[in-house]
Protein backbone atom coordinates (compact mmCIF):
# COMPACT_ATOMS: atom_id res chain seq x y z
CA UNK A 1 0.00 0.00 0.00
CA UNK A 2 1.33 3.44 -0.91
CA UNK A 3 2.09 5.70 2.04
CA UNK A 4 -0.02 8.88 1.92
CA UNK A 5 0.39 11.80 4.30
CA UNK A 6 -2.21 14.42 5.10
CA UNK A 7 -1.01 17.73 3.64
CA UNK A 8 -0.66 20.77 5.82
CA UNK A 9 -3.47 23.25 5.35
CA UNK A 10 -2.47 26.80 4.47
CA UNK A 11 -2.73 29.08 7.49
CA UNK A 12 -5.04 31.34 5.49
CA UNK A 13 -7.04 29.05 3.25
CA UNK A 14 -8.86 31.95 1.63
CA UNK A 15 -5.55 33.05 0.07
CA UNK A 16 -5.08 29.70 -1.70
CA UNK A 17 -5.29 29.69 -5.50
CA UNK A 18 -7.65 27.43 -7.38
CA UNK A 19 -4.91 24.88 -8.18
CA UNK A 20 -3.88 24.68 -4.53
CA UNK A 21 -7.52 24.18 -3.52
CA UNK A 22 -8.02 21.50 -6.17
CA UNK A 23 -4.83 19.63 -5.33
CA UNK A 24 -5.55 19.77 -1.60
CA UNK A 25 -9.11 18.44 -2.00
CA UNK A 26 -8.00 15.70 -4.44
CA UNK A 27 -5.22 14.57 -2.14
CA UNK A 28 -7.51 14.46 0.89
CA UNK A 29 -10.01 12.32 -1.03
CA UNK A 30 -7.20 9.84 -1.68
CA UNK A 31 -6.15 9.94 1.98
CA UNK A 32 -9.70 9.17 3.10
CA UNK A 33 -9.96 6.26 0.68
CA UNK A 34 -6.59 4.79 1.70
CA UNK A 35 -7.53 5.12 5.37
CA UNK A 36 -10.82 3.35 4.65
CA UNK A 37 -8.93 0.48 3.00
CA UNK A 38 -6.57 0.26 6.01
CA UNK A 39 -9.56 0.18 8.35
CA UNK A 40 -11.00 -2.66 6.29
CA UNK A 41 -7.86 -4.74 6.90
CA UNK A 42 -8.29 -4.35 10.64
CA UNK A 43 -11.97 -5.23 10.54
CA UNK A 44 -11.36 -8.29 8.36
CA UNK A 45 -8.70 -9.47 10.79
CA UNK A 46 -11.03 -8.98 13.77
CA UNK A 47 -13.77 -10.95 11.99
CA UNK A 48 -11.35 -13.74 11.06
CA UNK A 49 -9.99 -14.16 14.57
CA UNK A 50 -13.42 -13.86 16.15
CA UNK A 51 -14.76 -10.66 17.70
CA UNK A 52 -16.30 -12.62 20.59
CA UNK A 53 -12.95 -14.07 21.66
CA UNK A 54 -11.17 -10.73 21.22
CA UNK A 55 -13.68 -8.21 22.55
CA UNK A 56 -16.74 -10.11 23.75
CA UNK A 57 -18.91 -9.07 20.78
CA UNK A 58 -20.82 -11.50 18.62
CA UNK A 59 -19.22 -10.22 15.42
CA UNK A 60 -16.93 -7.51 14.06
CA UNK A 61 -19.85 -5.35 12.94
CA UNK A 62 -21.26 -5.14 16.47
CA UNK A 63 -17.84 -4.26 17.89
CA UNK A 64 -17.15 -1.66 15.19
CA UNK A 65 -20.56 -0.03 15.68
CA UNK A 66 -19.68 0.46 19.34
CA UNK A 67 -16.20 1.93 18.88
CA UNK A 68 -17.20 4.12 15.92
CA UNK A 69 -20.53 5.18 17.47
CA UNK A 70 -22.47 4.42 14.28
CA UNK A 71 -25.53 2.34 13.51
CA UNK A 72 -25.23 -1.42 13.29
CA UNK A 73 -26.42 -1.33 9.67
CA UNK A 74 -23.65 1.06 8.60
CA UNK A 75 -21.10 -0.97 10.54
CA UNK A 76 -22.29 -4.18 8.89
CA UNK A 77 -21.91 -2.61 5.43
CA UNK A 78 -18.36 -1.55 6.24
CA UNK A 79 -17.40 -5.01 7.55
CA UNK A 80 -18.95 -6.82 4.55
CA UNK A 81 -16.99 -4.53 2.24
CA UNK A 82 -13.82 -5.29 4.18
CA UNK A 83 -14.34 -9.06 4.03
CA UNK A 84 -14.74 -8.93 0.24
CA UNK A 85 -11.50 -6.97 -0.26
CA UNK A 86 -9.25 -8.83 2.16
CA UNK A 87 -8.09 -12.47 2.46
CA UNK A 88 -10.74 -14.73 3.95
CA UNK A 89 -10.61 -18.45 4.78
CA UNK A 90 -11.82 -20.84 2.05
CA UNK A 91 -12.07 -24.60 1.74
CA UNK A 92 -8.82 -26.50 2.39
CA UNK A 93 -7.49 -24.02 4.93
CA UNK A 94 -6.40 -21.51 2.31
CA UNK A 95 -7.31 -17.85 2.02
CA UNK A 96 -8.57 -15.89 -0.97
CA UNK A 97 -9.79 -12.41 -1.85
CA UNK A 98 -13.22 -12.14 -3.45
CA UNK A 99 -12.27 -9.11 -5.61
CA UNK A 100 -8.46 -8.69 -5.67
CA UNK A 101 -8.31 -6.08 -8.46
CA UNK A 102 -10.91 -3.95 -6.70
CA UNK A 103 -8.99 -4.39 -3.42
CA UNK A 104 -5.80 -3.13 -5.08
CA UNK A 105 -7.58 -0.06 -6.45
CA UNK A 106 -9.04 0.64 -2.99
CA UNK A 107 -5.60 0.36 -1.35
CA UNK A 108 -4.23 2.88 -3.85
CA UNK A 109 -6.97 5.32 -2.90
CA UNK A 110 -8.25 5.33 -6.49
CA UNK A 111 -11.82 4.26 -5.65
CA UNK A 112 -14.21 4.83 -2.77
CA UNK A 113 -17.06 3.02 -1.07
CA UNK A 114 -19.62 3.84 -3.78
CA UNK A 115 -17.40 2.34 -6.51
CA UNK A 116 -16.64 -0.68 -4.36
CA UNK A 117 -20.26 -1.42 -3.54
CA UNK A 118 -21.24 -1.19 -7.21
CA UNK A 119 -18.48 -3.57 -8.27
CA UNK A 120 -19.22 -6.09 -5.51
CA UNK A 121 -22.92 -6.06 -6.34
CA UNK A 122 -22.13 -6.82 -9.99
CA UNK A 123 -19.53 -9.50 -9.20
CA UNK A 124 -21.95 -11.38 -6.94
CA UNK A 125 -24.24 -11.82 -9.97
CA UNK A 126 -21.44 -13.24 -12.15
CA UNK A 127 -20.50 -16.97 -12.17
CA UNK A 128 -17.30 -17.76 -10.24
CA UNK A 129 -15.43 -18.76 -13.39
CA UNK A 130 -15.98 -15.36 -15.01
CA UNK A 131 -15.56 -13.26 -11.88
CA UNK A 132 -11.79 -12.64 -12.01
CA UNK A 133 -11.88 -11.13 -15.48
CA UNK A 134 -14.90 -9.01 -14.66
CA UNK A 135 -13.18 -7.78 -11.48
CA UNK A 136 -10.17 -6.57 -13.49
CA UNK A 137 -12.35 -4.83 -16.07
CA UNK A 138 -14.54 -3.05 -13.54
CA UNK A 139 -11.70 -2.09 -11.20
CA UNK A 140 -9.70 -0.66 -14.09
CA UNK A 141 -12.68 1.35 -15.29
CA UNK A 142 -13.52 2.59 -11.78
CA UNK A 143 -10.10 4.25 -11.45
CA UNK A 144 -11.17 6.84 -14.03
CA UNK A 145 -14.97 6.62 -14.27
CA UNK A 146 -17.92 7.66 -12.18
CA UNK A 147 -20.66 5.47 -10.68
CA UNK A 148 -23.02 5.87 -13.66
CA UNK A 149 -20.45 4.67 -16.20
CA UNK A 150 -19.50 1.83 -13.88
CA UNK A 151 -23.11 0.73 -13.50
CA UNK A 152 -23.61 0.80 -17.29
CA UNK A 153 -20.45 -1.28 -17.81
CA UNK A 154 -21.64 -3.79 -15.23
CA UNK A 155 -25.03 -4.07 -16.91
CA UNK A 156 -23.29 -4.69 -20.24
CA UNK A 157 -21.11 -7.40 -18.67
CA UNK A 158 -24.12 -9.14 -17.17
CA UNK A 159 -25.99 -8.93 -20.46
CA UNK A 160 -23.02 -10.40 -22.31
CA UNK A 161 -22.62 -13.28 -19.88
CA UNK A 162 -26.37 -13.97 -19.70
CA UNK A 163 -28.03 -12.47 -22.79
CA UNK A 164 -31.38 -14.12 -22.07
CA UNK A 165 -31.49 -12.89 -18.47
CA UNK A 166 -33.24 -14.71 -15.66
CA UNK A 167 -36.34 -16.66 -16.52
CA UNK A 168 -39.34 -14.55 -15.57
CA UNK A 169 -41.20 -15.93 -12.59
CA UNK A 170 -44.39 -14.04 -13.30
CA UNK A 171 -45.58 -13.01 -16.76
CA UNK A 172 -47.43 -10.05 -15.23
CA UNK A 173 -45.04 -7.24 -14.24
CA UNK A 174 -45.49 -5.84 -10.78
CA UNK A 175 -47.00 -2.34 -10.69
CA UNK A 176 -44.44 0.40 -10.06
CA UNK A 177 -44.13 1.57 -6.49
CA UNK A 178 -44.94 5.25 -6.12
CA UNK A 179 -45.70 7.06 -2.88
CA UNK A 180 -46.19 10.78 -2.32
CA UNK A 181 -46.95 12.40 1.03
CA UNK A 182 -48.17 15.99 1.40
CA UNK A 183 -48.29 17.23 4.97
CA UNK A 184 -49.19 20.69 6.21
CA UNK A 185 -46.82 21.96 8.89
CA UNK A 186 -47.73 24.14 11.83
CA UNK A 187 -46.21 27.25 10.23
CA UNK A 188 -48.48 26.95 7.17
CA UNK A 189 -45.85 25.51 4.83
CA UNK A 190 -46.34 22.09 3.26
CA UNK A 191 -43.84 19.24 3.41
CA UNK A 192 -43.60 17.07 0.28
CA UNK A 193 -41.93 13.66 0.41
CA UNK A 194 -42.28 10.32 -1.27
CA UNK A 195 -40.79 7.41 -3.15
CA UNK A 196 -40.79 6.99 -6.93
CA UNK A 197 -39.97 4.04 -9.14
CA UNK A 198 -36.83 4.44 -11.31
CA UNK A 199 -38.69 5.55 -14.45
CA UNK A 200 -40.91 8.09 -12.71
CA UNK A 201 -37.98 9.35 -10.67
CA UNK A 202 -35.88 9.88 -13.79
CA UNK A 203 -38.74 11.71 -15.51
CA UNK A 204 -39.26 13.88 -12.43
CA UNK A 205 -35.56 14.77 -12.23
CA UNK A 206 -35.47 15.57 -15.95
CA UNK A 207 -38.48 17.90 -15.86
CA UNK A 208 -37.25 19.66 -12.71
CA UNK A 209 -33.85 20.15 -14.36
CA UNK A 210 -35.52 21.62 -17.43
CA UNK A 211 -37.86 23.95 -15.58
CA UNK A 212 -35.35 24.74 -12.82
CA UNK A 213 -32.67 26.26 -15.05
CA UNK A 214 -31.30 29.61 -13.92
CA UNK A 215 -33.11 32.66 -15.27
CA UNK A 216 -31.08 34.77 -17.72
CA UNK A 217 -30.42 38.30 -16.56
CA UNK A 218 -33.24 40.56 -17.80
CA UNK A 219 -33.41 44.33 -18.07
CA UNK A 220 -34.17 44.66 -14.38
CA UNK A 221 -30.56 43.57 -13.84
CA UNK A 222 -31.47 40.93 -11.25
CA UNK A 223 -29.26 37.84 -11.43
CA UNK A 224 -30.65 34.46 -10.40
CA UNK A 225 -29.12 33.62 -7.00
CA UNK A 226 -31.51 30.78 -6.13
CA UNK A 227 -30.02 27.55 -4.82
CA UNK A 228 -30.79 24.28 -6.60
CA UNK A 229 -33.51 23.28 -4.07
CA UNK A 230 -35.08 26.71 -4.48
CA UNK A 231 -35.01 26.43 -8.28
CA UNK A 232 -36.51 22.93 -8.06
CA UNK A 233 -39.24 24.29 -5.78
CA UNK A 234 -40.09 27.00 -8.32
CA UNK A 235 -39.95 24.39 -11.08
CA UNK A 236 -42.46 22.27 -9.16
CA UNK A 237 -44.80 25.28 -9.02
CA UNK A 238 -44.39 25.74 -12.80
CA UNK A 239 -45.22 22.09 -13.43
CA UNK A 240 -48.37 22.43 -11.30
CA UNK A 241 -49.36 25.50 -13.31
CA UNK A 242 -48.95 23.56 -16.55
CA UNK A 243 -50.94 20.60 -15.23
CA UNK A 244 -53.84 22.66 -13.93
CA UNK A 245 -54.00 24.67 -17.16
CA UNK A 246 -54.55 21.49 -19.18
CA UNK A 247 -58.07 21.34 -20.70
CA UNK A 248 -58.35 17.70 -19.68
CA UNK A 249 -57.61 18.45 -16.05
CA UNK A 250 -60.38 16.80 -13.95
CA UNK A 251 -62.68 19.23 -12.25
CA UNK A 252 -61.04 22.48 -13.38
CA UNK A 253 -61.98 22.69 -17.09
CA UNK A 254 -58.61 24.17 -17.96
CA UNK A 255 -58.67 26.91 -15.35
CA UNK A 256 -55.82 27.47 -12.94
CA UNK A 257 -55.81 26.09 -9.40
CA UNK A 258 -59.06 26.32 -7.46
CA UNK A 259 -58.52 27.75 -3.98
CA UNK A 260 -60.71 29.61 -1.51
CA UNK A 261 -59.48 32.88 -0.05
CA UNK A 262 -61.26 34.84 2.66
CA UNK A 263 -60.06 38.44 2.85
CA UNK A 264 -61.31 41.79 4.08
CA UNK A 265 -62.28 44.30 1.40
CA UNK A 266 -59.86 46.97 2.65
CA UNK A 267 -57.03 44.43 2.84
CA UNK A 268 -57.71 43.27 -0.71
CA UNK A 269 -57.69 46.82 -2.06
CA UNK A 270 -54.60 48.02 -0.18
CA UNK A 271 -52.62 44.80 -0.03
CA UNK A 272 -52.11 45.35 3.72
CA UNK A 273 -53.14 42.68 6.19
CA UNK A 274 -53.73 38.95 5.92
CA UNK A 275 -56.10 36.52 4.21
CA UNK A 276 -57.23 32.98 4.98
CA UNK A 277 -56.22 30.42 2.33
CA UNK A 278 -58.46 27.37 1.83
CA UNK A 279 -59.74 27.76 5.39
CA UNK A 280 -56.52 26.32 6.83
CA UNK A 281 -53.61 28.65 6.06
CA UNK A 282 -52.76 32.33 6.25
CA UNK A 283 -51.24 34.48 3.50
CA UNK A 284 -50.66 38.18 3.18
CA UNK A 285 -53.23 40.36 1.45
CA UNK A 286 -50.56 41.24 -1.14
CA UNK A 287 -50.23 37.54 -1.96
CA UNK A 288 -54.01 37.35 -2.31
CA UNK A 289 -53.94 40.23 -4.80
CA UNK A 290 -51.26 38.45 -6.83
CA UNK A 291 -53.15 35.14 -6.83
CA UNK A 292 -56.36 36.85 -7.86
CA UNK A 293 -54.82 37.93 -11.20
CA UNK A 294 -54.85 34.54 -12.88
CA UNK A 295 -55.86 31.83 -10.40
CA UNK A 296 -59.22 30.13 -10.06
CA UNK A 297 -59.63 31.71 -6.65
CA UNK A 298 -63.07 31.98 -5.09
CA UNK A 299 -62.79 35.15 -2.99
CA UNK A 300 -65.04 35.68 -0.01
CA UNK A 301 -64.72 39.42 0.51
CA UNK A 302 -65.82 40.64 3.94
CA UNK A 303 -66.83 44.07 5.18
CA UNK A 304 -65.25 45.60 8.26
CA UNK A 305 -68.06 44.03 10.28
CA UNK A 306 -67.33 40.58 8.83
CA UNK A 307 -70.35 40.54 6.53
CA UNK A 308 -69.75 38.65 3.23
CA UNK A 309 -69.90 41.24 0.44
CA UNK A 310 -68.97 39.05 -2.49
CA UNK A 311 -68.48 35.29 -2.86
CA UNK A 312 -66.99 34.50 -6.23
CA UNK A 313 -66.80 36.57 -9.39
CA UNK A 314 -66.09 34.00 -12.04
CA UNK A 315 -66.59 36.50 -14.89
CA UNK A 316 -63.33 38.25 -14.07
CA UNK A 317 -61.20 35.30 -15.21
CA UNK A 318 -59.49 35.31 -18.57
CA UNK A 319 -61.48 33.33 -21.13
CA UNK A 320 -59.76 30.76 -23.38
CA UNK A 321 -60.22 33.13 -26.32
CA UNK A 322 -58.63 36.01 -24.43
CA UNK A 323 -55.77 33.77 -23.38
CA UNK A 324 -55.08 32.79 -26.99
CA UNK A 325 -55.10 36.46 -28.00
CA UNK A 326 -52.66 37.26 -25.19
CA UNK A 327 -50.37 34.45 -26.29
CA UNK A 328 -50.31 35.81 -29.83
CA UNK A 329 -49.87 39.46 -28.81
CA UNK A 330 -47.21 39.03 -26.11
CA UNK A 331 -45.57 35.79 -27.31
CA UNK A 332 -44.55 34.95 -23.75
CA UNK A 333 -43.60 36.95 -20.67
CA UNK A 334 -43.80 40.58 -21.79
CA UNK A 335 -41.19 41.82 -19.28
CA UNK A 336 -38.14 43.20 -21.12
CA UNK A 337 -35.46 40.56 -21.58
CA UNK A 338 -37.52 37.58 -20.34
CA UNK A 339 -37.49 34.39 -22.44
CA UNK A 340 -40.34 32.51 -20.74
CA UNK A 341 -42.92 30.99 -23.09
CA UNK A 342 -46.70 31.59 -22.80
CA UNK A 343 -47.32 28.27 -21.07
CA UNK A 344 -45.24 29.50 -18.11
CA UNK A 345 -47.06 32.82 -17.78
CA UNK A 346 -49.93 34.29 -15.76
CA UNK A 347 -52.45 36.78 -17.12
CA UNK A 348 -51.84 39.87 -15.00
CA UNK A 349 -54.52 42.55 -14.52
CA UNK A 350 -52.74 45.90 -15.00
CA UNK A 351 -55.48 47.64 -13.03
CA UNK A 352 -56.36 45.07 -10.41
CA UNK A 353 -59.87 43.62 -10.66
CA UNK A 354 -60.44 44.54 -6.99
CA UNK A 355 -59.91 48.18 -8.00
CA UNK A 356 -62.45 47.93 -10.81
CA UNK A 357 -60.05 46.79 -13.51
CA UNK A 358 -61.80 45.02 -16.41
CA UNK A 359 -60.82 41.62 -17.77
CA UNK A 360 -60.05 42.63 -21.35
CA UNK A 361 -56.93 42.72 -23.51
CA UNK A 362 -56.27 46.42 -22.81
CA UNK A 363 -55.92 45.57 -19.12
CA UNK A 364 -54.06 42.24 -19.38
CA UNK A 365 -50.44 41.27 -19.91
CA UNK A 366 -48.59 37.94 -19.78
CA UNK A 367 -46.00 37.66 -17.00
CA UNK A 368 -43.98 34.71 -15.72
CA UNK A 369 -44.27 34.01 -12.00
CA UNK A 370 -41.02 35.85 -11.18
CA UNK A 371 -41.91 39.03 -13.05
CA UNK A 372 -45.54 38.82 -11.93
CA UNK A 373 -44.31 39.05 -8.36
CA UNK A 374 -41.86 41.79 -9.31
CA UNK A 375 -44.66 43.92 -10.77
CA UNK A 376 -46.87 43.40 -7.70
CA UNK A 377 -44.16 43.97 -5.10
CA UNK A 378 -41.50 46.04 -6.89
CA UNK A 379 -41.11 49.51 -8.38
CA UNK A 380 -41.61 48.49 -12.02
CA UNK A 381 -44.87 49.50 -13.69
CA UNK A 382 -46.61 48.16 -16.79
CA UNK A 383 -49.06 49.81 -19.17
CA UNK A 384 -50.49 49.24 -22.63
CA UNK A 385 -49.05 51.68 -25.18
CA UNK A 386 -51.04 53.42 -27.90
CA UNK A 387 -50.28 50.64 -30.38
CA UNK A 388 -51.73 48.03 -27.98
CA UNK A 389 -48.37 46.53 -26.94
CA UNK A 390 -47.32 46.26 -23.26
CA UNK A 391 -44.46 48.48 -22.15
CA UNK A 392 -42.72 48.72 -18.81
CA UNK A 393 -41.52 51.74 -16.83
CA UNK A 394 -38.33 50.99 -14.85
CA UNK A 395 -37.71 52.32 -11.33
CA UNK A 396 -36.02 55.69 -11.07
CA UNK A 397 -32.90 54.12 -9.60
CA UNK A 398 -32.43 52.30 -12.94
CA UNK A 399 -33.55 55.12 -15.21
CA UNK A 400 -34.24 58.56 -13.70
CA UNK A 401 -36.37 59.49 -16.73
CA UNK A 402 -38.18 56.14 -16.66
CA UNK A 403 -38.11 55.59 -20.42
CA UNK A 404 -40.57 52.81 -21.38
CA UNK A 405 -39.08 49.44 -22.37
CA UNK A 406 -40.46 46.48 -24.29
CA UNK A 407 -39.61 42.82 -24.70
CA UNK A 408 -38.26 42.27 -28.22
CA UNK A 409 -37.32 38.61 -27.79
CA UNK A 410 -40.64 37.00 -28.72
CA UNK A 411 -41.33 38.78 -32.01
CA UNK A 412 -39.21 39.66 -35.02
CA UNK A 413 -39.58 43.39 -35.67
Amino acid sequence: MSETLIPELPQELWRAGKLELAHGATHLVQVIRVASACLGMYLAEVETRGAEDLFGHGNAASWFAEIARISLGDARDTVNRALALNPAPVAGGETAVFAPATAAAAEDGAIGDQHIDLILDILRKIPAGEREGADKILAGLARHAGPRELAEAGANLLAHLDPDGNEPKDPEPAPPRREVFVERRGDGFWKLSGLLDPETGARTAAILDAHGARRPVDESGQADHRTMPQRYGDAWADVLDLATACPDQPGTAGYRTLVHVTVGLDALKTGLGTACLDFVGTITAREARLMACDCLMIPAVLSTAGEPLDVGRMRRFVTPGQRRALNIRDGGCAFPGCHRAPKHCHAHHIQHWADGGPTDLRNLVLLCSFHHRLIHHGDWQVRIAGDGIPEFLPPQYLDPLRHPRRNTLHHVT
